[in-house]
């Protein structure tokens, strides 16, 4: 039985964007650089990875590639994705990681970029989440986050197209 107080298991997923091909080949404004033919493939790889799931929430950093990442994945649940500065390049750990717990009232999923997601998940660590293996974060990855209470309890990598 659960203790008094605490709600149910609820389900973040985390998702780093799908692939985008190499910056350095990008002309023009990276936050609009989208998926490549390889992205595209992850991206129904991670859709048909949350299929099942009943998301009632998906939030993404701003930029082309998350957006495309996760586009499919909300007009399944039936939402719209929810753009969020917090989860761009660059942004601040801390309100990132807030915003990722805050997700744990919708069963909801979060994308963003390989230089936030180590730093999410070294802080979720901190807070007590137990995971198997190493802290991964490769393009099109996705991590299953399982909340008590708003607190990770532990989690589980899902590599691309897995």
């Amino acid at each position: 039985m659960p203790a008094v107080g605490y709600g149910p298991d609820v389900t973040i997923f985390l998702v780093r964007h799908a692939h985008a091909g190499k910056r350095s080949e990008w002309e023009g404004d990276d936050t609009v650089r989208p998926l490549s033919e390889r992205g595209e493939a992850q991206t129904a790889a991670i859709t048909v990875l949350l299929a099942d799931r009943k998301v009632a929430k998906v939030v993404s950093s701003p930029y082309v590639r998350c957006l495309q990442t996760v586009e499919p994945i909300a007009a399944k649940a039936g939402v719209e994705v929810v753009p969020d500065e917090r989860l761009a390049e660059g942004a601040d750990a801390d309100a990132a990681l807030e915003l990722l717990l805050s997700l744990d009232r919708h069963h909801g999923v979060a994308c963003s970029h390989g230089d936030l997601i180590p730093l999410l998940l070294k802080r979720l660590v901190a807070m007590g989440m137990a995971i198997d293996g190493p802290l991964l974060d490769q393009k099109g990855s996705v991590w299953t986050i399982h909340t008590r209470d708003g607190k990770p309890t532990k989690g589980r990598y899902t590599p691309p197209g897995a």
